[in-house]
């Protein structure tokens, strides 16, 4: 059996920092904010170059907290790609505004940013770009538009910790970011958590206050915000991972080139532009006969999934939109064909071979 991701392989390879860091925070009884909490804000600031990291429960709640700290609700509009995650959109509609669904690149999966202008609007605010499988989306051209049209920019880099476009690191390109420490992502937590980061004083001390109740400091409550923290047993685990990420962003790249050598030349595999630094959260290939090569798979035992079955306008959530798939075309067809399949950092040369023998032969 091979598996999609392998989350115990990478715990056993650091079971010595892990079980000290969560020790710790047993010992000292400290489970909600506290130094921990704030070492690893610090410490993913650092890594990525940015003045401010704002921890907090999950993802999405830091997309979510970005919006409205940026005042973003009823009445505005935030264009997000057709292809990801409902996360992306989700957040839109939570704020009151309504997500405006742009294509995406072909070849990239990541939004088109020649399709953007024609989706901007008078109501249009912000975008949201998303740097998908860990791929970084075409941030130069996007900020020239939104520079442009003076619109706000929050990358999505839930998929993408680490990688960089022309050496500087996705999150640092838009006005804030939003990162993801799901389990299964590139840096994961033992649970959820996320974090808000950007290098504006003033936007991070608001949501800052957002994920706190809406206070500065206890029981002073400035404005009305939520409860969303991150665990400091997230944090202790996070923080003794952080300095690992780099080497296993080099393992995943390996991986993919293994891949990339392994698999017949006829398979679509994920290409990467010039300059930019694919981080492979998932390596996604394509196929017409995608459920016979899911069947293959689940015959020898090897793990894949799908990411994602139905653009984002074509779920049922959205549907009052009246879009259909001739208004994303390349997102409807991707969609038809993509399957991603096994990649984490501890997956050896030979189970890869093994995996890329049942995906060219099914070809």
């Amino acid at each position: 059996m091979i598996p999609f991701v392998d989350l115990k392989a990478q715990y056993l390879s650091i079971k010595e920092e892990i079980d000290e860091a969560i020790a710790h925070v047993i010992e000292n009884t400290s489970f909600i904010g506290g130094s921990i909490v704030k070492e690893f804000e610090k410490d993913f600031a650092a890594f990525l170059g940015v003045d401010h990291c704002v921890a907090c429960a999950n993802g999405t709640d830091s997309m979510e907290i970005i919006l409205k700290a940026m005042n973003i609700g009823e009445g505005d509009e935030v264009i997000v790609p057709a292809n990801s995650w409902i996360s992306t959109a989700e957040v839109v509609s939570n704020v009151g505004a309504e997500p405006i669904f742009v294509d995406i690149i072909e070849s990239q999966y990541t939004l088109d940013y020649e399709l953007l202008e024609d989706a901007i609007t008078d109501q249009t605010k912000a975008i949201i770009p998303v740097h998908l499988y860990g791929l970084p989306a075409s941030m130069a051209q996007i900020m020239v538009l939104a520079n442009k049209f003076n619109l706000l920019v929050i990358e999505d880099c839930a998929q993408s910790h680490g990688a960089k476009i022309n050496g500087q690191i996705v999150g640092t390109f838009g006005h804030a970011a939003s990162f993801s420490f799901y389990p299964g992502k590139n840096l994961g937590a033992y649970g959820d958590a996320g974090a808000i980061v950007t290098s504006n004083e003033a936007l991070a001390q608001r949501c800052r206050m957002i994920g706190n109740h809406g206070q500065v400091k206890k029981h002073d409550h400035r404005i009305i915000g939520r409860n969303s923290r991150m665990d400091t047993l997230q944090a202790a685990v996070l923080k003794a991972k952080l300095p690992h990420l780099n080497d296993w962003l080099d393992a995943r790249r390996q991986v993919a080139q293994w891949y990339d050598q392994y698999l017949k030349e006829d398979i679509i595999k994920p290409k990467t532009p010039e300059g930019v630094s694919h981080v492979f959260h998932l390596y996604v290939i394509r196929t017409k006969n995608r459920l016979e090569l899911q069947r293959t798979l689940d015959d020898h035992q090897i793990g894949h999934s799908i990411h994602y079955p139905t653009p984002l306008p074509l779920l049922k959530a959205y549907v009052y939109q009246g879009l259909d798939e001739s208004d994303i075309p390349i997102s409807y067809k991707t969609s038809k064909e993509i399957i991603s399949l096994p990649i984490f950092p501890e997956m050896t040369e030979e189970q890869v071979k093994e995996v890329a023998a049942v995906v060219n032969e099914f070809g």
